[in-house]
């Protein structure tokens, strides 16, 4: 319907006003678990970012478990209120709301504590139990909901972010599969150098990802209008 001599395009007629409180706790989600991978490594001597991976500060017995847990939860709140906000702002756009709700079942199911895994050492003297083994599972499921949130989140708002979106899906899963190259050495406890940087940046693109999709609905004044 046109208004001041401009068209409102169908698919920005299909999206709700933006609940703009919960949309900024994507924002705020990226920025803390940002944060979360850069300063918690501190409390823990002899811990290198590059070579190893985000799940060893959280391990059993880790120095840094203790930090991790609670901040977690409070990300994945943050992570919930977002996928909610986004499911609400979607309106009749449907790719739009079902990565919403992919977003919000994501925060939900990362409010549940993960099973941990073992420190390397454990691991590589046959220590692994049933815990480690749900981890690489929760790792998974997580993998699983990312993908699928940026998979249709591509389909929702426009020919540019269909095209970073698919671009973001191409990285992650070059990225992945470099990264996973290494988890036999890990649970080895033989050097991996670079394990964690290709984990690092598979995240960093991920959660990027959620501050350009939230940036992009809170660009979108009260009423909706492009």
């Amino acid at each position: 319907m046109p208004e001041y001599g401009v068209a409102i395009p169908p698919l920005v007629q299909r999206i709700r006003p933006a609940p703009r409180g919960r949309l900024y706790g994507g924002i705020a989600a990226s920025l803390l678990y940002a944060a979360m991978t850069a300063f918690i490594p501190l409390w823990w001597e002899g811990y290198s970012s590059a070579s190893r991976v985000v799940s060893e500060l959280s391990a059993i017995d880790a120095p840094t478990r203790s930090l991790w847990g609670p901040l977690g939860f409070v990300w994945a709140v943050l992570m919930a209120a977002f996928g909610w906000g986004v499911w609400e702002s979607g309106g009749g756009n449907r790719p739009l709301r079902v990565a919403g709700g992919v977003l919000l079942a994501y925060g939900l199911f990362n409010m549940v504590p993960w099973p941990p895994m073992h420190q390397r050492e454990v691991l590589a003297a046959g220590g692994a139990t049933l815990t480690d083994t749900l981890h690489l599972v929760w790792s998974a499921v997580t993998g699983l909901f990312m993908m699928t949130a940026i998979g249709f989140g591509a389909a929702a708002l426009g020919k540019r972010f269909r095209f970073y979106s698919i671009t973001t899906l191409v990285l992650l899963v070059a990225l992945g599969l470099v990264t996973g190259h290494d988890v036999p050495r890990v649970q080895a406890n033989l050097p991996t150098p670079l394990v964690g940087v290709w984990e690092r940046l598979t995240i960093g693109l991920f959660l990027l990802w959620i501050a350009v999709l939230a940036f992009a609905l809170l660009r979108r004044p009260a009423g909706g209008r492009p």
